[in-house]
């Protein structure tokens, strides 16, 4: 048996299905146009393949649905919080366990709780909420990232990495006294899924001890950053994903969890802590904004489903599989013409906009046009991370600063997808690279100030030449 067919192979079988829509090429037109071109405002009823988040919306097992039966839904103390919790300390080592409903909750209750006005948060790189929330809290988010993540096409295993030499002169240069916190992103979501390797890790956590300085982890993608470190780092190889995740965050001082990514639910997230008077503060900030401590605003079943979940997602034969189709659809992207951030990671593939549609400036949003014709011709969502996203704009919605890459994310949901709607999909790219021409550009027509991607309304900036399929992969 070929060696990749047997890496691709899940290590379970399917038992739920649900239908999923097949719009006509007229219906898709109507829905994007009504939508104001944004597919976060479109119905989930009128995608097809959905791969705008892999953010509680991957597919629970039966053993996790076995175990929602048994939550209990006690207001103080009930039995699924201290099994939940027990997994987590299991996981992390962490002496104190905060549950919250969702990573970004648990951001605003860190965040506030620990960064003051004024005050820097350093990161490899903050995802949308991340920055946003250090914003709320009075801060400024600073991105250090590794300079060898700008070649896009290199097969540097590591990408993900935060640039300790500017780490260190900026912790140890004038505006030093002013970091209040680095925050380590593993995966690194912004910067293409790419991992972060453990030598990095543990360089930060000494020029943070020496400068004292809170270290923490956002770990959404704990377990497959763990995967890529077994694969790619020689000092770890023969470690299993669950040890590599726990040195992880043996190394931290805290961390910040989404659990709608490696927690395999679709809801819930959890903040670790080892500092005594830190968690009073997060705690107090907790009780009074999402719940009482031990339900955090989750309810007994989402603690039980996720207790579960954090068993499964550090499977080696999930993790393997997962890998493994993911940089299969890689492969059949690239033969197809279009290009995507190398090496792949797992949760989600980037797409190179900017390389595909070069008839496109920036200010026409090429990332975004690329994820508004993979919707059009296949009824396919994703999400842009270009110049829609990143770049500055003035009062106006004109751009000023172009982001330095007009990428595309097809995120990829676990559990949810089978290798044959991911050939539809490749195979929606190749027709779009084909005639890469016709894809129209777009402007703002109006945006919130903040996280502006989300609830941005657009319209096209050319009429683009129509495709003439009426059906979704004609």
């Amino acid at each position: 048996m070929p060696t990749d067919l047997r890496a691709m192979l899940p290590p379970y079988r399917i038992k739920v299905v649900e239908p999923i829509p097949f719009l006509s090429a007229e219906d898709r037109r109507q829905a994007l146009e009504e939508a104001g071109y944004n597919p976060f405002n479109l119905r989930a009823d009128q995608i097809t393949i959905d791969l705008l988040s892999d953010s509680g919306t991957g597919a629970t097992s039966a053993a996790q649905e076995a175990a929602a039966a048994l939550g209990d839904e006690s207001y103080a103390g009930a039995r699924s919080w201290f099994r939940f919790r027990n997994e987590v300390h299991d996981l992390t080592g962490y002496p104190h366990i905060l549950p919250v409903h969702q990573g970004r909750a648990g951001e605003r209750v860190l965040f506030t709780s620990l960064l003051k006005p004024g005050q820097i948060c350093i990161s490899n790189t903050h995802f949308d909420t991340t920055g946003a929330n250090v914003k709320l809290a009075g801060a400024k988010p600073l991105d250090l990232p590794d300079p060898r993540a700008a070649d896009l096409d290199s097969q540097e295993p590591f990408k993900g990495n935060i640039d300790l030499d500017a780490l260190e002169r900026t912790l140890g240069g004038p505006e030093g006294h002013r970091v209040g916190l680095v925050l380590m992103t593993i995966t690194n979501n912004g910067l293409g899924a790419q991992p972060v390797s453990m030598a990095n890790l543990e360089a930060v956590r000494e020029l943070c001890r020496r400068h004292r300085v809170p270290f923490f982890l956002d770990a959404a993608r704990f377990a497959e950053n763990a995967w890529l470190v077994g694969q790619r780092e020689p000092a770890y190889r023969g470690w299993t994903p669950r040890q590599i995740a726990t040195r992880a965050f043996e190394l931290a001082d805290g961390c910040v969890v989404s659990l709608k990514k490696d927690g395999l639910s679709a809801i819930g997230g959890f903040i670790g802590l080892r500092d005594d008077d830190l968690h009073a503060g997060c705690e107090a900030n907790l009780i009074a904004t999402e719940g009482f401590s031990t339900y955090g605003g989750l309810a007994g079943h989402d603690l039980e489903r996720l207790a579960q979940g954090l068993r499964e997602v550090v499977d080696p034969a999930y993790l393997r599989a997962r890998a493994a189709s993911t940089a299969r659809l890689a492969r059949m992207i690239n033969e197809a013409g279009v290009e995507t951030v190398q090496p792949a990671g797992i949760h989600a593939l980037y797409l190179n906009a900017g390389s595909l549609l070069p008839h496109l400036a920036p200010h026409e949003f090429p990332g975004h046009s690329l994820g508004c014709q993979l919707y059009l011709d296949g009824g396919i969502r994703c999400a842009e991370l270009g110049s829609l996203y990143l770049g500055g704009m003035d009062a106006k919605h004109r751009l000023l600063t172009p982001a330095p890459f007009e990428l595309v994310r097809l995120a990829i949901p676990r559990r949810v997808y089978t290798d044959t709607h991911f050939e539809y999909v490749a195979a929606v790219l190749a027709e779009i690279a084909k005639e890469p021409e016709r894809v129209s550009g777009y402007r703002i027509v109006s945006a919130p100030p903040l996280l502006r991607h989300f609830k941005v309304r657009l319209a096209p900036t050319t009429t683009a030449v129509r495709n003439p399929a009426d059906e979704p992969g004609a």
